[in-house]
Parts: structure tokens; C-alpha cells; sequence
């Protein structure tokens, strides 16, 4: 097996992949990227918190232009992975309307977005559609 590394740090790669969110231990708001201070209280302070693993679309568009290189269509959307807003590109589904929708249940999937020239794959997370 190749040698793996998360494409976003907040993504824990092994047996369970997994997303980790930084929580403010002063009101419980959930950010994915490096903060100095809570935007909704000011607290400085934050600790690590897994985030579950499945979720439902709450919002969706179909993105059909996109930068160069980048395959489109595709889903991008908006999880809630019970109470933590998660932006991820849906994966596993067709990208129209017909196939995707709100309250639609999805569950955390990887993939390898690249390889780099000793061999070692970027691991990106997305979310895979589950159940009927």
C-alpha cells in the first residue's frame, strides 16, 4: 500500500477515517480551520472533537464550470453530520437533480486526489450517498 497524507488537516486518515473539528469551549461553535479566537464568543480556547461520520444534505449546487483540470460536473454541498455544517463534494452520484437531494443521507468517504512523484497519494474526504 502506497503512503497516504490527508489533503485538509482536519481529516484523520487510518481503519475509520474521520473529520476532527476544533469546538469553542465557551459556546461549542465548530470550526475546520485554525482560529485565534472564537467568531461567535471570543474565547480563545478550543478543543479537538471528532465529528460523526454521516450526515444530510442541507444544501447542494451543481458545479459545471470550475477551474482548469478540475472534472465537472460535480456535487458540491453542505452536511449536517448531526449539529457540524460540513462543505464536501458528493461522491458516488450522478450530478443532476434527479439524483440528489435535500435531506438526502450520506455518509464520510475517501479518495486519493493525486500522487505526488515518490508515490505518496493526497487522500481527500467526500460523502458518499447511503440507504434508498
Amino acid at each position: 500500500m502506497a503512503d497516504q497524507i490527508p489533503f485538509v488537516d482536519y481529516l484523520v486518515l487510518g481503519d475509520e477515517p474521520h473529520l476532527v473539528a476544533r469546538e469553542c469551549v465557551g459556546c461549542g461553535a465548530r470550526y475546520f480551520d485554525r482560529r485565534v479566537a472564537c467568531a461567535a464568543c471570543g474565547t480563545r480556547d478550543f478543543a479537538a472533537v471528532p465529528v460523526p461520520r454521516t450526515g444530510e444534505v442541507r444544501a447542494f449546487t451543481i458545479v459545471t464550470f470550475a477551474a482548469p483540470g478540475v472534472p465537472v460536473p460535480f456535487v458540491a454541498a453542505l452536511v449536517d453530520c448531526d449539529g457540524t455544517s460540513v462543505r464536501g463534494n458528493l461522491v458516488g452520484v450522478d450530478p443532476d437533480p434527479e439524483h440528489v437531494h435535500l435531506g438526502m443521507k450520506v455518509a464520510l468517504t475517501t479518495y486519493v486526489t493525486g500522487t505526488d512523484a515518490a508515490g505518496v497519494d493526497a487522500v481527500n474526504y467526500g460523502f458518499a450517498p447511503v440507504g434508498g
